[in-house]
């Protein structure tokens, strides 16, 4: 499991549009300032964000960009899945093939469990509440089933 940078960008840009847009669209160029992001970089984000639907563009003068719902209805894990970013810790990618042998290695259970805490997180996890501030390192807790 690794977050990229691309993952990381895209959501501080989502997060950025989540607290600045609103009725109108975001300039790309206002978003990139704040975030001290590229405009090219950005733009190659917005591309794959607005594929899978969660970004609208509008051209002109009073162009620029939207969240396509609102920001509650916008999850984390949704951002990342846009961009194709892989939040699996497992060696074999969720495979049952981890060692040379092609035989199940002995962590397999742990990766995989670990894999869909993150994306069950994520899952769970608005644009909003990263914008309202609701993430809290010392509230969360992480439970497992017995």
């Amino acid at each position: 499991m690794k977050l990229t940078t691309r993952g990381r960008y895209a959501v501080m840009a989502m997060v950025d549009l989540a607290e600045h847009g609103g009725e109108e669209p975001v300039c790309i160029g206002d978003i990139a300032e704040r975030q001290n992001l590229s405009v090219a970089y950005l733009e190659q984000l917005f591309a794959a964000l607005r594929r899978a639907e969660l970004l609208s563009a509008r051209r002109g003068r009073c162009g620029g960009y939207a969240l396509t719902r609102p920001a509650d209805q916008i999850s984390v894990a949704a951002v990342m899945a846009a961009l194709d970013e892989d939040m699996d810790a497992t060696r074999c990618g969720g495979q049952t093939a981890c060692t040379g042998n092609g035989e199940r290695c002995r962590t397999h259970g742990l990766w995989m469990a670990l894999s869909e805490q993150v994306q069950g997180f994520l899952a769970d996890v608005s644009l909003d509440d990263v914008v309202a501030g609701r993430l809290d390192v010392r509230e969360s807790v992480v439970t497992f089933a017995a």
